[in-house]
């Protein structure tokens, strides 16, 4: 049995539980922790004066930010040898076509956002040396060899394409945490409870009228059938 075998029979032990594997739940938070400091992280180095305080933050910025598209990169990846569980957000409608577009919108503005800062670190700051996470050095962007006016415009759209970014993931942060919040506390369904460890699913309001929900694997095998 080969080592991917291995890793997906371990890890089906958790998503045939309608839960992610520990590993994809790993993913999932230290990268909404990295990203929650990033954003007050970079809000806070534009309130700094020009000068060795603001060179110091950006450091810090360009560093988190690259081991956060390192981290983007390894958990696609991860999704790709190791699918995630069928819940109850992936009931067909709407609301689960919503869901994946964002889960896909996520993926880009995570690879857009450092990618634009390494743009404009290379583009402007090629003499400051970058390192992932401080401890291994990242080498710059091949633009030493451009003329400065097109390392200003490489400069100028990175930024925008940065800022435009920030923008949309402040606006779909607050949406991805009220679906997940409505999930579980209106819907009361098992979407939030798969991806936090130990928490079960609320119980339902009230009874079904024509009886109990067919078993889970019985839903799951409905979602995954042609045309659902």
């Amino acid at each position: 049995m080969s080592l991917v075998s291995q890793v997906r029979g371990w890890a089906r032990g958790h998503t045939g539980r309608d839960h992610y594997s520990p590993v994809g739940m790993t993913f999932h938070w230290v990268m909404a922790a990295l990203v929650m400091f990033q954003l007050w992280w970079g809000w806070r180095i534009g309130r700094l004066p020009v000068g060795a305080d603001k060179l110091d933050g950006y450091q810090l910025h360009s560093q988190v930010g690259l081991v956060i598209l390192v981290l983007i990169l390894l958990r696609g990846l991860w999704r790709l040898v190791i699918p995630g569980p069928v819940n109850d957000a992936d009931k067909p409608g709407w609301q689960s076509r919503a869901a994946h577009l964002t889960h896909y919108a996520f993926y880009a503005i995570l690879i857009v956002l450092p990618l634009s800062g390494w743009t404009m670190w290379s583009s402007m700051a090629a003499e400051q040396p970058l390192s992932l996470a401080g401890a291994a050095p990242w080498p710059q962007l091949p633009f030493d060899t451009l003329p400065r006016q097109t390392r200003y415009q490489l400069m100028s759209v990175a930024e925008r394409a940065h800022l435009f970014a920030v923008i949309t993931l402040l606006v779909m942060i607050p949406l991805h945490v009220g679906a997940a919040l409505k999930h579980h506390f209106w819907n009361r369904d098992d979407s939030l409870a798969g991806m936090v460890p130990f928490l079960n699913p609320l119980p339902p309001r009230s009874a079904k009228p024509h009886g109990a929900p067919p078993p889970r694997s019985d839903r799951r095998q409905a979602r995954q059938s042609p045309g659902a």
